[in-house]
C-alpha cells in the first residue's frame, strides 16, 4: 500500500472490483481497492449468483447486457473460471394481465434491439423445465441470456484482472474517516495509516451509508433483508442430465435455478423486512442472517407447489443475507453534487447482474467527464437531500422489495414516501377532485375526477380516459388551469450571467423581456437540457425545466461555475398555475390592470404583471400550443393565484386540468418532453432541437460535436405517428416496424382527444421518415398499422399559441 493514490476504492465487493478494473483497464493505473476485511466480505460472497439482460429501463438494459458478456472475458483475462451456466430462463404468468404485460415486455425488448427472447407457451414450458408445475401458467417469456455464476469468483476475477493492469488491492485495511484537502483531494484516514487521494469512490455496500456519513453525505439507502435456500440432491434433476433454466415465478415472486444436483430458490416477500438502516456493523463480514421462515411461509409455500420435488428435498442450507437497496431499487452512480471528486458506486442491488456497466460508466465519467451510456436511471442525482430521511426510505425501498416480481401500470400511484410535498393550493384542488401523482417528493395534478371515482389500473385506456378527454376539450375550446409548481426555476444573476448563460446553452439568449427555448449540451454533443430561459431584465435571467431534475441540472450548472455568477435554486420558493386556450388572455385581463394584447405582450414575451394583489411574473407561453401564459408567484400566494383565476375565468369556461391532459395537448403538437423525445443519450439532430441552436454565435459547450453532427446528419430522427389503435395507446418503447424490419421504437404516445386520433411520437429510420410511410407497432403485444404523418397534427401553422 502506498501513501498515495490518484484513486481510492473504498470496498472490496463485486462493484468496487469492477470500477478498479475498468479505471485500471482505460489507463488510470494508479489506483487502490481498500477492503476493510477480504474481497467478497459483506453481500458478494453469499449472492445468489443469477443474471438476466432484460430490464425496463434500456440503458439500463444495455449495461446488463454488457456485463454478461464481460463476465467471461474478464475470467479469461484473469485465469479464473467464473462458473459460468449460461442455461436460459423463463418469466412465468400465471393471471391474464401479467401474461399480456409479458406479451407487451417481448415487444419492448425487440424495439431495444434485445433480440434472444421470445414468448413460449405451457407445454414449451415443461418441456424445458420437466420438473416444473405448468398448472395455471399461461405463458412465459424466454431468453437466452440468463443463467448463474460463482459470485466469489467473478469477485476475484475482476480483482485480479485490475492487478494485473496496475491496481493495487489492499485487504484487512478499515477506513476509518475521510478529510478534504484545500485541493480537493482527500485524506483517508485508515488503520493502517492515512491515504492522499486524489479521488474517492465509495463502494462500500452494506458500508455505504457510513462511508457516505464520513464526507457529510447521508445517502438514500439501506440494507435489507433476502432470503433464499439450497436444497440437496434432488433425484428428479439427477435423472434428467442437464441443467434446468432460471425459472422467475412472477404470480409466485421466486426465483429457482439449478445448484449442482439440487435447487436454489430465492424469495421476494411481501412482508419485508429492513436490517440495521444505518448500514451494517464495522465487524459484520463472512456472516449471515438468522432465517426467519414464518415471515416467508406464504411465498415459500408457493414457491413448493411450482417446484413439486421440493415436498421431499432436503435443505442443504438457507442463506439470509443483507443486500443495499436504494428507494427505486437501482444503483446510486456519479459524481455527488457540492462534493468534489466523491463518487459512488453503491445501492447496487443486482450487483453481479450490473456491476460490470456501473463500473464502466463511472469510470468513463471520472476519466472523460461523463459516460458514454445515458444512466440518469443510476445517477445518484436523480434523488434530493430530501430523500436520505430514515421514514422516506424505508417506505420507498420496503414498498420496492414487496413489490418485485408484483404486476405494474402504467397509470398506477404508489404510496411509499407520499404525502410530503404539496402545492399551496393543495387543499383546494384536492377539495375540487383533483388526481394527484407524485414526483421528486411533490404532488402533482394528473386529472380532476368527480366524488368517488377510482382509477382502475391498466395496461390499455383506463376508465379515467373520458376525465381527461373533457379537460383537453375544454382547453382548446375555452381555457384550462394548470398548477405549475412541478416545474424548477432557477435565478441567475451577477456581472457574469449573460456571459455564462451564452456559453452554457447551445441557443441564442433572449432579450430583455423575453424568453426562449434553450438546448443545453455536453461536451459529446449530446442533450442536458431542454430548457427556457426568461430574461426578466436588469441582468435578471431565469431557467425553467422539469422539477424531478433539480439535483441533476444544479451539478451541471455547479460544475460549470465562474466567478461573477450567482445560480439560485429557487424552485420551492416560486410556484404558480399555466392559463391556455382560446379565453386564457381574457381571463387573465380581467385581473390586472396592464395590457395583454399580443402587440403589448407577445409570445415568447414575460414581464412582471400585478396580478390581482399578487405581482407575479409572467411569461407568454404555453406547451399545449394554445394561447397561454405561465403565471409564476411565490409559493405562499399559490392558493390565492387559483381563487382569483377560477374567479375571473368562471363565466368564459376555464377548467382545472391535470398534466394526463397536457401530454395529450402537447402529442397533437409534436411537442417533446424530457426523458421521452429529449434525453442524455440523444443529439440535437435526432430530435430536432438542432433548429434552437445558434450556430453563429460563437464558442458553446458541445459546439465542436454539434457541428459534426450537422455536417454529417444523424441516422435518427423524432416523427409524428397516426396510430389505428382501438383501445389501448402506445406510451413508450413500442417497436416500429416497416416491411418486417425495425426501424425504430415509440418514445412517447397517448390519444389526441382533439384530433380524435392516437398518436405517438417515435426515434425511426431517417429513410422512412417521410410522411405517408406506412409503419406497424405493437402495442400491449398486439400489432397495428400506422403512417408517419406531418409534425403538429392540431393547428400546423401555430397559429392558435400565436394569437
Amino acid at each position: 500500500m502506498k501513501n498515495q493514490y490518484r484513486v481510492v476504492i473504498i470496498g472490496g465487493g463485486v462493484v468496487g472490483a469492477s470500477v478498479a478494473y475498468h479505471l485500471a483497464k482505460f489507463g488510470w493505473t494508479d489506483i487502490a481497492i481498500l477492503e476493510r476485511d477480504v474481497l467478497t466480505a459483506g453481500s458478494s460472497w453469499h449472492a445468489a449468483g443469477g443474471f438476466h439482460a432484460l430490464n425496463a429501463d434500456p440503458n439500463i438494459a444495455a449495461l446488463q447486457s454488457y456485463t454478461i458478456d464481460l463476465l467471461t472475458e474478464v475470467g479469461a483475462e484473469a485465469g479464473i473460471n467464473i462458473g459460468m451456466h449460461m442455461t436460459g430462463g423463463i418469466s412465468v404468468a400465471s393471471a391474464p394481465a401479467r401474461w399480456e404485460w409479458l406479451q407487451s415486455s417481448y415487444r419492448t425488448f425487440q424495439s431495444l434491439g434485445i433480440n434472444d427472447v421470445e414468448l413460449i407457451g405451457p407445454e414449451e414450458i415443461k418441456r424445458r423445465c420437466p420438473i416444473l408445475n405448468t398448472e395455471g401458467i399461461l405463458g412465459g417469456l424466454w431468453s437466452d441470456r440468463e443463467g448463474h455464476i460463482d459470485p466469489s469468483a467473478v469477485v476475484h476475477a475482476y480483482a485480479r484482472a485490475a492487478k494485473n493492469w496496475g491496481a493495487d488491492i489492499v485487504e484487512h485495511t478499515k477506513v476509518e474517516d475521510l478529510h478534504q484537502r484545500a485541493d480537493g483531494s482527500w485524506d483517508v484516514v485508515t488503520d493502517k495509516g492515512t491515504i492522499i487521494a486524489e479521488h474517492v469512490v465509495n463502494a462500500g455496500g452494506l458500508w455505504a451509508k457510513q462511508v457516505g456519513r464520513m464526507a457529510g453525505i447521508d445517502l438514500p439507502v439501506t440494507p435489507m433483508e433476502h432470503h433464499y435456500l439450497v436444497t440437496d440432491s434432488i433425484p428428479e434433476l439427477v435423472e434428467l442430465g442437464r441443467e434446468i433454466p432460471l425459472i422467475v415465478d412472477l404470480e409466485g415472486f421466486t426465483y429457482t435455478r439449478q445448484e449442482q444436483k439440487g435447487l436454489l430458490m430465492g424469495i421476494y416477500e411481501r412482508e419485508f423486512k429492513h436490517w440495521n438502516m444505518d448500514g451494517a456493523p464495522w465487524d459484520f463480514g463472512i456472516e449471515l442472517i438468522q432465517e426467519d421462515t414464518d415471515r416467508i411461509a406464504a411465498e415459500l409455500g408457493m414457491g413448493f407447489q411450482r417446484f413439486p420435488c421440493l415436498e421431499t428435498a432436503g435443505v442443504k442450507r438457507w442463506v439470509n443475507g443483507a443486500f443495499t437497496f436504494s428507494p427505486d431499487g437501482n444503483p446510486l452512480v456519479g459524481p455527488v453534487r457540492g462534493v468534489r471528486n466523491y463518487w459512488v458506486a453503491c445501492g447496487v442491488m443486482a450487483g453481479f447482474l450490473q456491476g460490470g456497466g456501473v463500473g464502466k460508466s463511472l469510470a468513463e465519467w471520472m476519466i472523460h467527464g461523463e459516460p458514454e451510456a445515458d444512466i440518469f436511471g443510476m445517477d445518484i442525482a436523480r434523488y434530493g437531500d430530501f430523500m436520505s430521511n430514515r421514514e422516506f426510505i424505508r417506505q420507498t425501498t420496503g414498498q420496492f422489495y414487496s413489490r418485485r416480481f408484483v404486476m405494474s401500470y402504467p397509470n398506477e400511484q404508489l404510496p411509499a414516501g407520499r404525502v410530503l410535498k404539496t402545492p399551496g393550493a393543495f387543499e383546494g384542488m384536492t377539495a375540487a377532485g383533483c388526481r394527484w401523482g407524485q414526483g421528486w417528493g411533490l404532488e402533482q395534478p394528473l386529472y380532476f375526477a368527480p366524488d368517488g371515482f377510482e382509477e382502475e389500473p391498466s395496461l390499455r385506456r383506463s376508465n379515467a380516459f373520458d376525465l381527461i378527454g373533457e379537460e383537453c376539450r375544454a382547453a382548446r375550446e375555452s381555457a384550462g388551469l394548470l398548477d405549475i409548481t412541478a416545474f424548477s426555476r432557477y435565478e441567475v444573476s451577477g456581472a457574469g450571467a449573460a456571459a455564462w448563460l451564452d456559453r452554457i446553452f447551445a441557443g441564442r439568449l433572449p432579450k430583455p423581456g423575453r424568453a426562449a427555448l434553450a438546448p443545453m449540451l455536453g461536451e459529446s454533443g449530446k442533450l442536458k437540457g431542454d430548457l427556457t430561459i426568461l430574461n426578466w431584465g436588469d441582468g435578471l435571467f431565469w431557467i425553467m425545466g422539469s422539477y424531478y431534475l433539480r439535483q441533476w441540472h444544479m451539478r451541471w450548472f455547479e460544475d460549470h461555475a465562474e466567478n461573477g455568477v450567482s445560480v439560485r435554486d429557487i424552485s420551492d420558493a416560486v410556484s404558480g398555475f399555466a392559463v391556455f386556450g382560446p379565453n386564457a388572455r381574457a381571463i387573465l385581463q380581467k385581473l390586472t390592470h396592464q395590457d395583454l394584447s399580443h402587440a403589448a405582450m407577445p409570445f415568447l414575451a414575460c414581464q412582471t404583471v400585478d396580478i390581482g394583489l399578487i405581482r407575479a411574473k409572467v411569461a407568454r407561453m404555453s406547451v399545449t400550443g394554445e394561447l397561454g401564459y405561465e403565471i409564476n408567484c411565490g409559493a405562499l400566494e399559490h392558493a390565492t393565484l387559483r381563487k382569483l383565476l377560477l374567479e375571473a375565468g368562471a363565466e368564459l369556461g376555464l377548467r382545472e386540468t391535470g398534466f394526463n391532459a397536457v401530454l395529450s395537448l402537447r402529442l397533437e403538437k409534436s411537442f417533446g418532453i424530457w426523458s421521452r423525445e429529449f434525453t442524455q443519450g440523444y443529439t440535437p439532430g435526432e430530435t430536432g432541437m438542432d433548429r434552437f441552436i445558434a450556430w453563429d454565435k460563437g464558442d458553446f459547450i458541445g459546439r465542436e460535436s454539434a457541428l459534426a453532427e450537422r455536417a454529417a446528419p444523424s441516422k435518427k430522427v423524432i416523427v409524428t405517428l397516426e396510430v389505428e389503435a382501438t383501445n389501448a395507446d402506445a406510451t413508450g418503447y413500442e417497436p416500429v416496424w416497416h416491411e418486417g424490419a425495425l426501424v425504430g421504437f415509440v418514445t412517447s404516445g397517448g390519444f389526441g382527444h382533439t384530433v380524435g386520433k392516437s398518436l405517438a411520437l417515435a426515434m425511426i429510420d431517417r429513410s422512412v421518415a417521410e410522411a405517408e410511410t406506412r409503419v406497424s407497432l405493437h402495442i400491449v403485444g398486439e400489432e397495428v398499422p400506422a403512417k408517419v404523418i406531418a409534425a403538429s397534427p392540431y393547428d400546423p401553422a401555430g397559429l392558435a399559441i400565436r394569437a
